[in-house]
């Protein structure tokens, strides 16, 4: 087909070099528009969803959902001319081009045709310009982006210098446009993981079958009806090791159950091997890296936070925090921003190469948060130049945004400190590995009653414990030390804030 446009893989930022494809939001026969959501991928990140480059008809997804691809792979084939009106037969079943090297995304220019479509984005701009389509470049622009290394290409062409600019365009759209959020449901964790993933088929007889596309695919590569397969994944679901069990003519394993109790697992299946990939992966590498080449210290401190407990008591009633979570982490944070204003050398990174101790003069606050596919550390810029109201709004979009596993890969980069909160699993404390690139993190843990000596007796009091890991190469022992008292010392009470 002459007009036949295929979508590589982009890069959405940060370097990123693969994705996984989450899921398809269309289907060979679809008609999409320049900017309609075709794919849900996973970063090392993120879950990003990608927007046609182009206006007329898929053709072929080029990739099944599951599969990892490099940047630069083919993903989905459109036919962009202008009669066209999908295909005439059934597309061939798509298979994984995990195989293709890297290479520029050859992303073409849109036809005018495409571009004049009512209700998108277009028109004469300011100063003459022509104003085009998002993901897309003005059309006189003829600066020609750096090709990839082992790109298989020798040099810039016109339409490839062309091409990288309008691939970069979509990617400062995915970047800078923010995702609606979905109101939080039960059913998004699992659904949202990849390695649970499964998709519906039948055949002719209209028999549903339970199974993941790549499984689906082994099946016709080896000639296996998956009506005839005893499944023995969770929920009845069809293995890789079913497909390959019929196709030897062995049965397949017992079904597993769909709950959990040891005693209630099959006596034969003793392990679980879940695929590292996506933001776990990142996760490991970053947590292996940070701990052999930051030296970290750990200190800790039990605080007695009862006039801390009491004040999130009071903003909770409080005219200005009514539409806003107000928790004991949002006043942790708070003090932990008074205290690096004490101690400003705290907040500092170490350049390796130019072997120099960097001291930043913002603090971009990361909070660690738990989501369905691992640990992120997303952050809030500039967080010491916010009120305690717009703090508060801020922490609420953050971990909002990161449970719906929509964090953007620009919304973790530049961290200078973190946070972590083990107390709301009900963990005392512990030891926490530092973010990479930065210089400190606090554990906060549960607060707890406890009998205190307060005012010469004992009494009951909010009690909790802090854990201060650190870079000795950064931070030394007194600065550590100085830095984690003022922070326990506004916890125990708030009012000394108004001191600092």
């Amino acid at each position: 087909m002459a007009d036949a446009k295929q979508f590589r893989l982009p890069d959405v930022g940060e370097g990123l070099t693969e994705a996984e494809i989450v899921s398809w939001k269309v289907k060979p026969g679809d008609t999409v528009k320049v900017n309609d959501i075709v794919v849900e991928i996973e970063t090392a990140k993120s879950l990003v969803e990608l927007p046609s480059p182009f206006a007329g008809v898929v053709t072929e997804l080029l990739v099944d959902e599951g599969t990892t691809v490099d940047v630069g792979t083919p993903i989905i084939t459109v036919d962009t001319g202008s009669g066209a009106t999908g295909p005439s037969e059934p597309p061939a079943p798509p298979s994984p081009r995990a195989d293709t090297p890297p290479a520029v995304p050859a992303v073409e220019t849109p036809s005018e045709e495409g571009a004049a479509e009512p209700g998108l984005i277009g028109g004469p701009a300011p100063g003459g310009r022509t104003s085009v389509l998002v993901g897309y470049g003005p059309k006189t622009t003829t600066g020609a982006r750096r090709p990839r290394k082992n790109a298989g290409t020798s040099g810039p062409t016109p339409s490839s210098a062309s091409a990288a600019t309008a691939q970069q365009a979509v990617q400062t759209s995915m970047m800078t446009t923010p995702t609606p959020l979905r109101e939080p449901a039960m059913e998004d964790a699992a659904e949202s993981a990849p390695a649970h993933r499964v998709s519906t088929g039948s055949d002719d007889s209209g028999v549903k079958v339970l199974a993941k596309p790549p499984v689906r695919k082994l099946a016709r590569d080896l000639g296996v009806d998956l009506t005839s397969v005893t499944a023995s994944g969770d929920g009845g679901v069809v293995t890789r090791a079913d497909v390959e069990a019929a196709a030897s003519g062995q049965p397949s394993a017992s079904p597993r159950p769909s709950a959990g109790r040891p005693s209630d697992r099959p006596s034969g299946q003793r392990e679980t091997r879940i695929s590292v990939k996506g933001v776990r992966k990142m996760t490991a590498q970053a947590m292996v890296s940070s701990a052999f080449t930051a030296p970290h210290v750990t200190e800790w401190v039990t605080v007695d936070v009862t006039r801390t407990m009491d004040f999130v008591e009071k903003l909770k009633k409080d005219k200005d925090f009514r539409d806003v979570k107000v928790s004991p982490l949002l006043l942790v944070a708070n003090a932990l921003l008074l205290a690096v204003r004490r101690n400003p050398d705290v907040n500092a990174s170490w350049d390796e190469a130019a072997q120099e101790i960097v001291v930043k003069h913002y603090v971009n606050l990361g909070i660690a948060a738990a989501t369905p596919r691992g640990l992120v550390v997303p952050n809030v810029k500039d967080a010491d130049r916010m009120s305690l109201r717009d703090l508060a709004e801020a922490l609420q979009a953050l971990t909002a945004t990161a449970r719906e596993g929509r964090t953007q890969p620009a919304d973790m980069a530049g961290g200078t400190m973190t946070i972590t909160n083990v107390g709301v699993f009900g963990v005392d404390a512990g030891t926490p590995i530092l973010n990479p690139g930065e210089a400190a993190i606090l554990c906060f843990g549960a607060v707890r009653d406890m009998p205190w000596v307060h005012d010469g007796r004992i009494a009951v009091r909010k009690v909790t414990q802090l854990a201060l890991s650190f870079d000795h190469r950064l931070v030394d022992g007194q600065l550590g030390s100085m830095f984690l008292a003022d922070i326990a010392a506004v916890l125990e009470d708030p009012a000394t804030a108004l001191l600092w």
